[in-house]
């Protein structure tokens, strides 16, 4: 079965410490003068592009975004997307494991929790503040000066800090904050299992939470029941195969989970109005 293309993280081999797990690039010597285009594609690492100019287009997942001044992209792991950046942009792009916080859970979720937002559009003075602190890290990740990969998730951290700010409604009442956490870890569960476990139980089960507890977060946080969420996970899934590849319609059920190919049909006509074929017809 064709599989959509997954890219992984680049670096030089000067920074061997970091090569597996972090990558930091300056936009403008990226693109050298020349418009970058990129066909849909998957990363296994978190992607963030930083624009203090920029112009283009970017589709996260099937919702396009027109690039303008003072963007901010958070791609997460497994996110289908394609990116057109003319060549006067300027920022930066940033690429990162979850291996790179492993030892921190705490500033693990501060990356987790800014990057449920795919597009972020700060004021002139936030992104002036962000943009200080990623010049730091850039100058840090180039030096490579003694304890600088610890420097550089300190001041990451505090980049993803003004990233929750930013999010509307974001608060820090203490159930607020055990909810959101609650929230992260159905939703990597979700992204993980989506192909084997496809019921509220299963995932109340690994969190050590009964149905109606698990129910209860998805609805505060996203209005949504559990159900509602792992319908959308296994369509947007199915989507992104029926639109970067050429496998049949069978081999896509087959790799959802489904033995049953029919019902597999009937299943995403019902939440989308179309079946698979005409869906890849339409919007291919």
């Amino acid at each position: 079965m064709e599989k959509i293309p997954v890219r992984h993280i680049k670096s030089s081999s000067a920074k061997a410490d970091l090569i597996q797990n972090f990558s930091m690039r300056n936009i403008q010597d990226l693109l050298s003068g020349k418009d970058m285009i990129q066909d849909l594609h998957r990363h296994d690492f978190f992607h963030i592009l930083v624009l203090q100019k920029g112009s283009g287009f970017h589709t996260i997942d099937f919702k396009n975004y027109e690039i303008n001044d003072s963007a901010i992209f958070f791609v997460r792991p497994g996110q289908a997307h394609q990116l057109r950046l003319n060549a006067e942009s300027s920022g930066y792009m940033i690429q990162l494991n979850a291996e790179f916080y492993s030892s921190d859970k705490t500033i693990y979720s501060f990356l987790r929790k800014a990057s449920t937002q795919n597009y972020y559009s700060p004021d002139e003075n936030k992104l002036k503040r962000i943009l200080s602190v990623l010049d730091y890290i850039f100058q840090e990740y180039n030096d490579k000066r003694e304890n600088h990969t610890e420097v550089i998730r300190a001041n990451l951290s505090i980049f993803f800090v003004e990233m929750i700010r930013e999010q509307k409604n974001n608060s820090i009442d203490k159930n607020n904050l055990y909810t959101q956490e609650r929230l992260e870890e159905f939703l990597a569960l979700l992204e993980k299992h989506i192909f084997t476990h496809k019921q509220t139980a299963d995932y109340a089960e690994m969190l050590h939470l009964t149905a109606y507890q698990l129910n209860a977060v998805t609805k505060t946080l996203l209005n949504k029941t559990v159900s509602e969420l792992i319908i959308d996970a296994i369509i947007l899934e199915s989507k992104r195969y029926l639109l970067a590849t050429t496998n049949q319609v069978s081999q896509i059920a087959d790799y959802m989970g489904y033995e049953d190919v029919s019902y597999f049909i009937r299943f995403f006509k019902k939440h989308t109005g179309f079946s698979p074929e005409t869906f890849r017809q339409n919007f291919k």
